[in-house]
């Protein structure tokens, strides 16, 4: 391919989604049924903080019903759990979202298996992670599913197609892989998983037709690694000092963008990419519980 890389703008396809989304709550809540989304936060990590904002403004824009539970750096467990425990009772909540990571003395894994499994919006519980690996209807976790939703928007077909996905994290990598591989639109992939072990990592991202990186490890992936035409997801964002920045940085992701604009046939950029797909598709899992809740469905 000649020429510069096709931008698969996320930003752009995430406005559209929301739109949609807004439509549905506002008729969803004509029939008395306002979804609503619980987001809890413990201590004050800035990069989290941030993050949890931007989800209530979403939920707000979306004319969704938002509870903003904010807890001190050293909430016992005991409590975080109680808290939870009566989320899962109030029937105002369709969806509980527990911001991670939580604080050392807290154990996420039993925090995450104290929230219903039809309130689990963010995907992780292990009832709806093994019903995404059986290939069940369920909620999936909202990065990966927020990729197959540029996939779908920006043209980009997986049957058939080698991808291979740098990183294997359990929010990421690992369920992404798994819906690659699964029957259907947006699967039917081979599916290559590389992460810090993988022996001579530009082997391999050299034989993708699809590439998602996903490690936060800033520009790992130079132009060189890179097959001509391939379609490049960056998940990555990284802070990198920039001196002609008023704020000394920059983000960057995983990936050299302006080094693989000729090479790539399309790529999101960072940000801009698939960032705001993730909240987008919290959104779409919140409102999908809300569907189920009022006796419609989850599709």
């Amino acid at each position: 391919m000649d020429g510069q890389a096709e931008i698969l703008d996320g930003k752009a396809i995430a406005a559209g989604m929301r739109e949609e989304i807004r439509r549905e709550t506002l008729r969803l809540s004509s029939r008395g049924v306002v979804p609503g989304l619980a987001v809890v936060l413990v201590g004050r990590d800035p990069a989290s903080l941030s993050y949890v904002t931007a989800k209530e403004k979403a939920c707000g824009e979306a004319g969704m019903f938002s509870l903003d539970r904010r807890l001190p750096e050293d909430t016992p467990e005991e409590e975080l759990l109680r808290l939870v425990a009566d989320l899962n009772r109030d029937p105002r909540i369709h969806g509980i979202l527990v911001q991670l990571p939580l604080p050392r003395h807290i154990d996420e894994g039993k925090v995450l298996l104290e929230i219903l499994p039809e309130k689990d919006v963010d995907g992780y519980h292990p009832v709806n992670l093994g019903r995404m690996l059986l290939g069940q209807d369920t909620f999936y976790p909202c990065t990966p599913h927020g990729i197959l939703k540029i996939f779908q928007h920006g043209g980009v077909d997986t049957r058939g197609r080698h991808v291979v996905v740098v990183g294997r994290s359990a929010t990421v990598g690992k369920p992404l892989a798994n819906l690659l591989l699964a029957k259907g639109p947006g699967g039917d992939a081979t599916v290559t998983v590389c992460h810090s072990r993988t022996p001579d990592l530009a082997e391999h991202t050299r034989r993708a037709d699809i590439l998602v990186a996903a490690v936060g490890q800033a520009g790992l992936i130079r132009p060189d690694m890179v097959k001509k035409g391939a379609v490049v997801i960056d998940v990555g964002l990284s802070r990198v000092p920039d001196p002609t920045k008023k704020s000394g940085h920059r983000l960057q992701g995983d990936v050299d963008f302006p080094g693989l604009l000729p090479v790539a046939s399309k790529i999101t950029p960072v940000p801009g990419g698939v960032g705001p797909m993730t909240i987008t598709m919290l959104l779409y899992n919140t409102l999908k519980a809300a569907r189920a809740a009022g006796g419609e469905g989850t599709e």
